[in-house]
């Protein structure tokens, strides 16, 4: 019988555990193999088949990927669990980032492959940075022939913290077949789907054992005088005493224990279970680490928020203490649901108390990353992760033009689900803004599916400008005569370039009272419309007008007679200023592992980019901060060409820079293509 550690608590209320990793991982096989260990399954589903009780959406299904965070509830050994498997693509991040922050301890699901092990570095900061209590678990042992040591040696460069390995695999062959608990001394041998039968130790096991068995000492007692002692001694600890160091160490995420298996066989799963249920914190602890004051009142953290058609919005969020229940008063105001989530299951619940997941309905004033009082008000939680900058964006159009409102409605919707979601409107475009291709598709696909709003989608314009080179003198008369009082204005301007970024400059020099005072501000209104589509199609900038004389009629003058000879002015007169095209430049900042910093350099070259400058990126061993500019036309799908590049990590931040003269027959392509757009 495997020895208990008598420092873990035997927990009555639920923990949460995030399963997390990088996309095809096995993340969600894993939650299918728990689950049955946990007799919560009558038989395990699977991802291939979508009969996984987890990405249950048909936006999931179709791609077999996590899109967001599958809530599972089971028990095991009389303790209640609640999974919540995150998405592992890099552009669903932030729903994972969001899950982690509830969680107590984080499952980080690894393939053993170690040209993959620079994945799990952007996940491994995050947790590290945020001290949230984590172990790794490497899926898929056996379909890999690699000696453990060797692998942890390579995932040893993701982690700040010590990886310390807790069991060593026995093997028959290639083939793993069991393992070695590192503190029991005990093996074990795997079955399918099934508990590990207790074995003898092979003898040939045993000298790798005692090895692993002294590292896993020696990374422990780092954290402790008294185990270093006996170390030192020679004298052995006891097994629970250990157990009792490792609950420690790993709920001050000061050591990241190693655990591995075959979520697909059940393999490892059991062990697993072991190790959540002795040591993974409690709900009390995690709410200390996060800052949360203890008390009897309602405390909770919204970490997702949904909206479905029958039940409205629905504000998912963790517990910390107190107690809610079906219909409460939450200060002045009645609680319209509240919903346990499993798998694709939202059931209603009749009261949750600390530690639960549960869903409030119909708050529509909470937001993700707000902690929610006993008076039904939400306080934005200040150290919540800010969503990430957008990097991708579609332009989209409703199917049917009556939908505008609809789609409007639903965008929102939409954003408020997910933060690193926006919307902008940009050149007459309604723009989708995102992390990537495959977010921003989802969310198409959740427009048609679940708000039945369809949209055509389009790649964003460019915002091109243009100036002039030099100036002019332009006189300009508008003369209309009609029954009753007509129409007159006569003007003369200058029209002259200004330095790049200096803007739109308007000078009134009239003398004499050639043109009255209260027009002047309809010539100024004028120019401004005519400086909106120049002779090439596009924006003017960068250009001074200035009024310098003009004639008015007592009668026929108007202040939009005046703001239409302006207009005159500025049509016949920029052409002859020789217009010239302008495209803004982005200043872009890479950030990549430097064994991809050669391939960023291609990348930027490639997209008409100019290096400025390569730096150490600050607290990233072996990273590079690589600045750039880049012209805006050639950013679009960059996220998705630097991150076929990187393995998926490479990011990076752009913001506008400059505007830039652009020439030849690229610039001349741009014109004619505008000029079409304009006719069409």
């Amino acid at each position: 019988m495997t020895a208990r550690n008598p420092a873990a608590p035997h927990a009555a209320l639920p923990r949460v555990a995030a399963l997390v990793g990088p996309y095809t991982a096995g993340k969600t096989t894993l939650l299918e193999a728990l689950l049955f260990a946990a007799g919560a399954l009558p038989r395990k589903g699977s991802v291939a088949n979508g009969t996984s009780l987890g990405d249950a959406a048909p936006e999931a299904r179709s791609r077999q990927m996590t899109i967001e965070p599958n809530i599972a509830c089971c028990s095991f050994l009389d303790d209640p669990w609640i999974f919540l498997d995150c998405p592992g693509s890099v552009e669903l991040a932030q729903e994972t980032l969001a899950a982690l922050m509830v969680a107590d301890i984080a499952i980080v699901v690894a393939e053993p492959d170690p040209a993959r092990a620079v994945v799990l570095v952007p996940l491994l900061k995050f947790l590290d940075a945020r001290r949230i209590p984590h172990v790794l678990f490497i899926n898929k042992l056996d379909k890999t022939s690699i000696r453990m040591r060797d692998l942890l040696a390579v995932l040893q460069h993701a982690s700040e913290r010590p990886l310390v390995l807790r069991e060593v695999p026995i093997r028959d062959g290639e083939a793993v077949t069991g393992y070695v608990d590192l503190v029991s001394e005990r093996a074990y041998r795997w079955r399918e789907n099934a508990s590990s039968d207790l074995v003898g130790m092979p003898a040939e096991i045993k000298p790798r054992e005692n090895e692993a068995r002294q590292q896993m000492l020696e990374a422990i007692a780092d954290f402790d005088d008294a185990l270093l002692e006996q170390l030192l001694e020679d004298s052995i600890p006891a097994p629970a005493d250990i157990y009792g160091q490792l609950r420690k160490d790993l709920a001050a995420d000061l050591i990241v224990p190693v655990f591995f298996g075959s979520a697909e066989h059940g393999n490892g799963v059991t062990r697993l279970w072991k190790a959540l249920r002795h040591e993974t914190p409690t709900p009390q602890e995690t709410a200390a680490r996060l800052g949360i004051a203890d008390g009897d009142d309602l405390a909770a953290t919204v970490f997702k928020s949904l909206h479905q058609s029958h039940t409205g919005k629905l504000s998912i969020a963790r517990l910390w203490h107190g107690s809610v229940a079906e219909n409460a008063m939450l200060g002045s105001r009645r609680l319209a649901g509240l919903y346990r989530l499993h798998g694709a299951a939202v059931d209603r619940c009749p009261q949750a108390g600390p530690g639960d997941v549960v869903a409030f309905g119909r708050l529509d004033e909470l937001a993700t990353g707000m902690l929610l009082g006993p008076d039904g008000q939400g306080n934005p939680i200040r150290d919540w992760p800010a969503a990430a900058a957008a990097v991708h964006a579609l332009a989209l159009t409703p199917t049917d033009r009556k939908d505008e409102v609809k789609l409007t409605a639903a965008l929102a919707k939409l954003c408020d689900e997910d933060p690193s979601l926006m919307v902008d409107h940009h050149d007459g475009q309604l723009l989708l803004k995102g992390q990537g291709e495959i977010h921003l598709k989802l969310a198409v696909d959740k427009l048609r599916q679940r708000f039945n709003v369809g949209v055509r989608t389009g790649m964003p314009f460019t915002a091109y400008k243009e100036t002039i080179r030099h100036g002019a003198h332009q006189h300009a008369r508008f003369k209309r005569q009609s029954g009753g009082h007509g129409q007159f204005a006569d003007i003369k301007v200058d029209i002259a370039p200004q330095p790049r970024g200096a803007g739109y400059t308007f000078v009134n020099r009239v003398v004499g009272g050639a043109i009255p005072k209260n027009f002047i501000p309809a010539v100024d209104e004028g120019v401004q419309d005519s400086l909106q589509r120049g002779p090439l199609g596009f924006p003017v900038v960068d250009v001074a007008v200035t009024l310098t004389d003009g004639q008015f009629h007592s009668v026929d003058s108007s202040d939009q007679a005046f703001r239409t000879a302006a207009g005159i002015a500025m049509s016949e007169g920029l052409p002859e200023c020789a217009p010239v095209l302008l495209e803004p430049i982005q200043s872009v900042t890479f950030s990549v592992p430097n064994e991809y910093t050669a391939k960023v350099h291609a990348i930027v070259s490639a997209r008409r980019g100019q290096i400025l400058g390569l730096a150490a990126r600050e607290g990233w061993p072996g990273w590079d901060d690589i600045d750039c500019y880049m012209p805006e036309a050639e950013m679009q799908n960059l996220a998705v060409e630097l991150r076929s590049a990187t393995m998926g990590v490479g990011g990076f931040v752009s913001r506008f820079d400059h505007l830039q003269e652009l020439a030849g027959k690229l610039a001349d392509r741009v014109v004619e293509d505008r000029r079409r757009a304009l006719a069409a």
